[in-house]
């Protein structure tokens, strides 16, 4: 481990700042075809989970499913995600 390795624990603040907005308003950029557009702006479908695709292309952007008290959320056609802060 060299000194600039840290654990995931070093970002905890970061990412407390990050997910504590309306993730709805964050600016996606799609993977397959480079579309920006507002999360919330996104087609979302309904079936075991919930999945959210680029209104260009259908890329899927997002997949979360949601089981009892735990929530597992995947990013898999989201190249960046911009997050305004204040």
């Amino acid at each position: 481990m060299d000194e600039t390795m840290l654990d995931g624990n070093a970002i905890t603040g970061l990412l407390r700042e990050v997910f504590a907005v309306d993730v709805t308003t964050m600016i996606a950029t799609c993977g397959q075809c480079g579309a920006r557009e507002a999360v919330g702006s996104a087609h979302a479908y309904k079936g075991a989970g919930l999945v959210l695709r680029c209104q260009h292309c259908e890329q899927p952007l997002l997949k979360m499913v949601r089981a009892d008290t735990r929530i597992w959320i995947a990013f898999p056609g989201v190249q960046t995600l911009q997050v305004g802060t204040t």
